[in-house]
Parts: C-alpha cells; structure tokens; sequence
C-alpha cells in the first residue's frame, strides 16, 4: 500500500470514476485500473462494485477513504509540523494575471517579503486557465485568478474581491455615455479566451451592443495604451488596487447591471504550505482594504 495508491483511491471517490480521476492523478486510465488492483490484493478486500457499468466504492471503501484523506493530510504535513513554520522558510511560487502586476502582486508580495524575509517568491504570470491547470498538476503552490464558473474537485478559492467592468476612453473624449461609445467608436476587445474577457462579451450580447471590433488584446496595459492613443474604447475591470503608474484614461461606469469578475487566491486543498498561505492571503486582503 502506498500514498499514491491512497491519492488515487480519493481521486475516484471524489470524481466518482477512473477516467476523472485518471485527469487528477495525472495517468492514464489503465494506470488507475492497475493502482486499484494493486491496492485490494494489498488490502486483501474488494474496493469496488465491479457488476455495475461504472465500477462504485463499496461500504467498506466508503470507510476506507474516509481514513485515507486523514493519512494523507498527515503525509503531507509531516515535513512542516516537525519544522513548525508552515512554509515560511521556504519558496512560494505564486501565479497572477497579469492585471495584478502593476498593482496587487507588488503590493502585497513587499509586505510579506518584510514580515518573513527568509519566505522565497517565485511569480509566474498567466492567464485564469493556465494557472488554474497548473494549480491542479502540482506545478504552483498557489495563483490569484479570476473566479471561473466551475471549480476542480480539490482546489480552495478563496475569494478576494468583487471587481466591476467598466469603459474607458481616451482623456480627450467629449462623449460621456458608455452604450453610445461603443456603438460609435472603434472597439479594443478584452482577449474573449479568458474568464474576464467572457464575461465582458456577454454583457456586450446581453445588451445587444453592435461593436466595431479593431483588435483584441489580453494586455491591459497594451489595451490602455491603445485607449490613451485614441484608437478606441475598451472595457476593464475597475481595479480594486490601482496601479502607481497608470496609464491616463477616461473611465466611465456601465451602471448597475455592469458585469464583475470575483478576484481571489487558489490552491490545492491538501497544499503542505498552509501558514504560508493564509500569511499571503492576508497580505493580498490587506493591500485590498487599504487601497
């Protein structure tokens, strides 16, 4: 019997088939199919109802899980409950969107840096769903992104803060209202690949706003450059940390019905780095309260 085999077994509980979990653990399906024969003949009792089309947990497994999340939480605290700093002396690698970059990331990463000095920080910027598959291949110890619509089984948001869209414009615009500068100006998309840029193009459907699409950019800083140049409009999120250097735009509300994005930090529910975690979580909460 071996952790791996243990992760897998919870991996098929959680999800509730081997192809699921297969996506979890990161193997193949046949590799599943192997780990839990291997784990019964171990065991020396049938894990699974195997009469039925998708294989199910029996009573027994039922129970056997149950005390297999516990093994493995411990396995994986070991090394930190014995150092007691919870993953303050080692290396975090953090992956942010690119919208924190200027403003957040900074912020809330100096004064961590300044409460644990000895805490290392690797930052990796990406968009929502890269970091959030690199959350769930163990390739990121934790990422701030965009709330999507669904969450994997095993991960933890943690939410941050509610962030609205709104329109800008270049500085020199006489227009003030938001629908008919998009209806008559050139139009700067936000990249529709990603969770914000979805959100601001259903709105856009929802309303029946007709655009006059000139590109499509996944940079908010290009986007404001563009805007600033008065190449067209755009719509961002409002941040809730603004940058130190921003680029000089016309901002406008899109009224109440404005879509958001959830802003906050994600990892794995079994990460070994908890203190760490909850110091850089209340590092990015306070930079947020304060801005």
């Amino acid at each position: 019997m071996t952790i791996r085999r243990l992760r897998t077994l919870v991996a098929i509980a959680d999800t509730k088939t081997f192809s699921e979990a297969a996506k979890l653990v990161h193997v193949t399906h046949a590799a599943v199919s192997q780990q839990m024969q291997a784990l019964e003949a171990d065991l020396g009792i049938a894990l699974f109802n195997r009469s039925t089309r998708t294989p199910e947990l029996t009573p027994v497994a039922h129970q056997i899980v149950a005390k297999a999340r516990d093994l493995i939480a411990d396995y994986d605290n070991l090394v930190p409950s014995v150092l007691g700093d919870g993953g303050l002396g080692g290396v975090i690698t953090l992956g942010v969107l690119r919208t924190t970059l200027t403003g957040l990331t900074p912020r809330a990463m100096a004064a961590l840096k300044s409460k644990y000095p000895k805490l290392g920080l690797h930052i990796r910027p990406g968009l929502t769903g890269t970091l959030l598959a690199e959350i769930e291949r163990g390739n990121l110890d934790a990422a701030i992104i965009t709330k999507p619509n669904l969450m994997p089984v095993g991960v933890e948001f943690r939410e941050l803060t509610n962030e609205p869209m709104q329109l800008i414009a270049a500085i020199e615009e006489a227009e003030d209202d938001p629908i008919k500068l998009l209806k008559t100006r050139p139009f700067i998309r936000f990249n529709r690949r990603t969770v914000v840029g979805a959100l601001i193009d259903s709105w856009i459907l929802s309303n029946r706003i007709r655009v006059t699409e000139t590109m499509e950019l996944d940079s908010p800083e290009a986007i404001a450059s563009m805007v600033h140049a008065n190449l067209g409009v755009s719509i961002v999120p409002d941040l809730a940390v603004k940058p130190l250097d921003a680029i000089p735009v016309k901002a406008l509300s899109l009224g109440p019905d404005a879509p958001h994005r959830t802003l906050g930090l994600i990892y794995q529910e079994n990460q070994i780095k908890t203190r760490a975690l909850d110091e850089l979580f209340e590092a990015l909460n306070d930079v947020i309260q304060t801005a």
